[in-house]
């Protein structure tokens, strides 16, 4: 990949970090690296060509970043822990407010929107890959769509990113309930095979019950 385009990249970037979404165009992206604006058009064809190269970018830089993380995750409550890890280090270097950039230009933009529902795909199958591994040979396996789980879980983590800039108490409070729940799976686990049996008794004979309905 040619330097101009790294550097067109990097401009759409930190104009979106700063002027938002609204303010975004092919001047104002150029003027960030002092370049022409026709490069833009050149290197991408549209502003939104270069805005949608830049999210796959920005997540696959993301990905990479916490791709070895997730590998030593053992458990649920680990998984969440290093969710607020994450969290916490992309709010701070500005890509919680760029994520809210990027979904909120989706709903003006075709392009940009396949590309960041392709991105949050990537996040998705990162995360569940994880839940499958945490799963193997566990009593509620059989019953859980991990999959769903894993969109679940992205859903989830991007609304409580946005949340947690109009109400961080809020969104701490979640986050908190969520590290209880990882709590719960682990005394769960703890209980030995009666316990499992027992359990997954319970929730075959409650699935059957309500399919029936």
């Amino acid at each position: 990949m040619s330097d101009t385009r790294e550097r067109l990249m990097d401009a759409a970037i930190s104009a979106l970090k700063r002027q938002g979404i609204a303010g975004v165009s092919a001047r104002t992206i150029a003027g960030e690296i002092g370049a022409n604006q026709a490069l833009v058009f050149y290197h991408f064809k549209t502003v939104e060509g270069l805005l949608a190269a830049a999210a796959l970018r920005e997540t696959g830089l993301r990905l990479e970043r916490y791709r070895e993380r997730f590998a030593e995750v053992r458990s649920l409550r680990e998984l969440l822990t290093v969710g607020r890890e994450l969290h916490a280090r992309e709010q701070e270097e500005g890509n919680v407010a760029l994520l809210g950039q990027f979904l909120a230009g989706a709903k003006g933009y075709p392009q940009l929107a396949e590309v960041t529902a392709e991105a949050l795909q990537l996040w998705t199958v990162e995360i569940e890959a994880v839940l499958v591994r945490l799963f193997v040979g566990h009593p509620l396996a059989g019953f859980l769509d991990l999959k769903g789980l894993a969109q679940a879980v992205t859903a989830g983590f991007i609304g409580l990113e946005l949340y947690d800039g109009v109400d961080p108490t809020g969104a701490a409070g979640a986050f908190g309930a969520l590290d209880q729940l990882g709590v719960l799976v682990e005394v769960v686990d703890g209980l030995g095979p009666v316990v499992s049996r027992a359990v997954r008794a319970t929730v075959r004979r409650q699935v059957k019950n309500n399919s029936t309905e």
